[in-house]
């Protein structure tokens, strides 16, 4: 039982209202307040926070627990005053993974049933059917390979498609090829017909998504990046498209967000441009999750999603 709790929540992306209101509705103890009205610094003992400002988080002297508001943790890890030795926990919500799959489905689908293609026809008012291959022979690969990429694999899978994974440490999945570690990543881009991204960012996958790794894929292979903008390598991509390559691109994420209005993403007739929505944080279904771990972190229980930060998530 929870008593005399008081959170702090910061975001300039999500609602603090309709946070605030769920997480009231489910326990009247938990004082919310919302940043920038902190109140008391010396009273703050849990953080709910989405992007903090650096600094924010070091100048709360009493905090226990950081609860992430997504299920990446980059935007703490890049804050140089991060106080190191709290426990983080990242945010899962079975809601967010099946959104996440839904978005991956949807690309694949998307590049496996050549919909850029026909749209440039549309435009051109010409009328002319494509080749099309079996969901059988396209085959898929997904970087990263925790709860977001099982789910994925798993609906691809259930299509008809090939479906192969690649994760920093080796899982198996039935149905499912796997690669791990340095030799297994040009083995899975070397089938990947199309790639998707949606890995961690860490130091070690921080640009991963560049000339070499491109240049190992299948001749007119296909991306769909729904992890982090700093994965991809922007120009590497444009000249991939430009050499044939690559055939077409789904970005969701991007090195500067908002998009630029000047950025050649938005009219390269190969890209299709999503504004960061391939999985959304909703306050209904993820506050039970957050107070489910403070309430385990008051009684001395393991955390759900715990980060690691040797590992970087």
């Amino acid at each position: 039982m929870m008593g005399g709790m008081t959170l702090l929540f910061y975001s300039t992306v999500d609602s603090a209202a309709r946070w605030r209101a769920q997480l009231h509705r489910l326990s009247l103890e938990l004082d919310v307040r919302v940043c920038p009205e902190i109140g008391n610094p010396a009273e703050i003992d849990y953080a709910l926070v989405w992007r903090p400002a650096p600094g924010l988080l070091a100048a709360l002297p009493n905090l226990k627990l950081i609860l992430s508001l997504g299920t990446g943790v980059d935007h703490l890890l890049g804050d140089p005053l991060l106080p190191r030795h709290l426990p983080i926990a990242r945010l899962v919500d079975p809601h967010m993974t099946a959104a996440m799959s839904e978005y991956v489905v949807l690309q694949v689908l998307r590049l496996h049933r050549r919909d850029l293609d026909y749209r440039a026809q549309q435009e051109r008012k010409e009328w002319r059917e494509l080749d099309q291959k079996n969901a059988a022979d396209r085959r898929v690969g997904i970087l990263g390979f925790g709860e977001l990429g099982q789910d994925a694999a798993r609906k691809l899978r259930a299509l008809g498609f090939d479906v192969a994974g690649w994760s920093r440490s080796a899982k198996t999945a039935a149905g499912i090829q796997t690669y791990a570690g340095g030799a297994g990543l040009p083995l899975i881009l070397g089938r990947s017909e199309i790639l998707v991204c949606l890995l961690p960012l860490t130091a070690e996958t921080d640009r991963i998504l560049n000339a070499r790794t491109l240049g190992l894929l299948p001749r007119g292979a296909a991306l769909v990046n729904a992890a982090r903008g700093a994965h991809l390598v922007e120009e590497d991509l444009l000249a991939a498209l430009a050499s044939g390559q690559l055939s077409g691109a789904v970005l969701d994420v991007f090195g500067e967000e908002p998009l630029p209005a000047d950025h050649p993403f938005w009219h390269h007739p190969s890209i299709i441009v999503t504004p960061h929505v391939a999985a959304f944080t909703n306050p209904e279904t993820a506050a039970p999750i957050i107070l489910d771990n403070i309430r385990r972190f008051e009684a001395g229980q393991p955390l759900l999603n715990r980060v690691d930060l040797a590992r970087g998530y």
